[in-house]
């Protein structure tokens, strides 16, 4: 390979910073991530701050000369990263955390430092390669078939769309059926794309909170009468507010007889298949057409990382784009252009920190870890009916969330407790409405909690 002599060299940045002072802040930022990491408890689950102080803090004219660097760095830490959500901290319990580890810390760090980009073959061949390797681990860990293909965006709701949209590609327009508990960035999916009212089909759930497939069953045959074409069932394989689990296999059964696209949302609850317990309560999970699931959330990744698995074929059919332009970086027929899989050209590689986490602790240990936050959550149900003058359990443990109630309380009052605690910093919580009641919430999915935080927590939550 002709590349340019030794004897020639450039300077280390872009920008001109020297290569000694580029090692100190870099050690130094280290020295700050695992020194937080150490001491994360120690901070508030969440910490807020209303915007005028923090845009004076931070803001200001713009910069015309450099400033210096360790007191912008200082900056950054003390304020801008510390007024967000901790959602590695052991008592966040509310919406879905990310409790992301070290060495997926790691691996995107070697990314950005890299300036890697998953793009083309010709353009990022290492990097495509990495990402094709841990699609098909993620493919193993959910048990989809061999030929099943895929691509990592940013998330689930990126990942939903990219799915909806390849299958109204090869399918053409036609009614899609959903819960009142699905993820509600699957209906501003379909809303995004232009389903029109008619088509986006929000059904009731059952007392279980889960999809009905009689209710599916009986939606088709209605449409089908009114001359409609059904086009989609989007299951969900750990809903949001409870955990819970739609019948996948009688929803697969469905689809199959009907020719029906089954898409399940598995963003939050899929990788519970590692485990025992999980992989009977995802039974037929390896029947979907395509399935999401977010390593950002219970594969522990920094964010962003949400992965697409589904039919071969299927992405190519609709985002193939090959203009002028890019003819020279166009892969062999042997090749994957993830640029033809998606909506995003210039993409990070997203797939190097699972990677390397996966690589550097196993899969096992990722199994050990979801195994304990679902024991720890049937943990908080047992304590919680403990006292059941005071405490009703409203959905019960599932795959790492519960949703319960003080009797005789009011939504405000729910909501002004959770609210008190995550303003205190010991924890953060959440509320939600379950057929019209409020519930507090909690979703224990990090291995870091202890039994000793869920029974404080559930205190704190009670105390008058």
């Amino acid at each position: 390979m002709d590349v340019n002599p030794k004897d020639r060299p450039y300077p280390a940045d872009t920008l001109g910073m020297d290569s000694s002072e580029m090692r100190r802040l870099g050690y130094a930022v280290v020295d700050a991530v695992v020194q937080r990491l150490e001491n994360k408890h120690c901070e508030p689950a969440i910490a807020a701050k209303d915007p005028g102080p923090l845009l004076e803090l931070l803001g200001g004219a713009l910069p015309e000369d450099a400033q210096p660097a360790e007191a912008s760095l200082e900056l950054l830490i003390d304020s801008a990263l510390f007024y967000q959500q901790h959602g590695d901290h052991p008592r966040y319990f509310a919406r879905v955390p990310g409790p992301s580890s070290f060495a997926a810390i790691i691996g995107e760090w070697l990314g950005v430092g890299f300036n890697s980009i998953a793009a083309s073959w010709p353009g990022g061949a290492g990097p495509s390669a990495v990402e094709l390797v841990v699609i098909d681990w993620l493919r193993q860990l959910m048990d989809l078939p061999e030929d099943t293909e895929g691509v990592l965006v940013s998330g689930g709701s990126q990942a939903s769309l990219t799915a909806i949209a390849a299958v109204r590609a090869l399918k053409g327009q036609g009614c899609v059926y959903l819960s009142d508990q699905t993820h509600a960035s699957l209906v501003r999916a379909l809303s995004t794309l232009g389903f029109t009212q008619q088509q986006i089909r929000i059904l009731e759930s059952d007392p279980q909170h889960r999809m009905s497939a009689q209710s599916v069953q009986e939606a088709i045959t209605v449409d089908q009468g009114r001359g409609l074409k059904p086009m989609m069932v989007i299951a969900t394989a750990g809903s949001t507010n409870t955990g819970a689990i739609d019948p996948i296999n009688e929803l697969a059964d469905i689809c199959l007889e009907h020719k029906i696209w089954l898409h399940i949302d598995g963003a939050y609850g899929a990788p519970a298949a590692l485990t025992d317990s999980g992989k009977r309560c995802l039974d037929g999970i390896q029947r979907a057409d395509s399935l999401v699931l977010d390593p950002h959330k219970w594969l522990f990744q920094p964010y962003d990382v949400g992965c697409l698995l589904i039919r071969p074929g299927v992405l190519e059919n609709c985002f193939n784009m090959n203009p002028e332009y890019l003819k020279d970086v166009q892969g062999n027929e042997s090749a994957t252009d993830f640029r033809n899989r998606g909506f995003e050209l210039t993409r990070r590689s997203r797939a190097l920190k699972l990677w390397f986490s996966l690589r550097s602790y196993g899969v096992a240990k990722f199994r050990k870890a979801i195994d304990y936050s679902i024991e720890l959550t049937e943990f908080a149900e047992a304590y919680l009916r403990e006292s059941p003058q005071r405490w009703e359990i409203i959905s019960p443990a599932q795959i790492g969330i519960i949703c319960f109630a003080l009797r005789g309380a009011s939504p405000e009052e729910h909501e002004r407790r959770a609210q008190a605690l995550s303003e205190s910093g010991f924890a953060c919580v959440t509320t939600t409405k379950l057929k019209g009641r409020t519930a507090l919430r909690l979703c224990i999915i990090n291995p870091l909690t202890t039994q000793a935080d869920i029974t404080e927590t559930i205190d704190r939550l009670g105390c008058e």
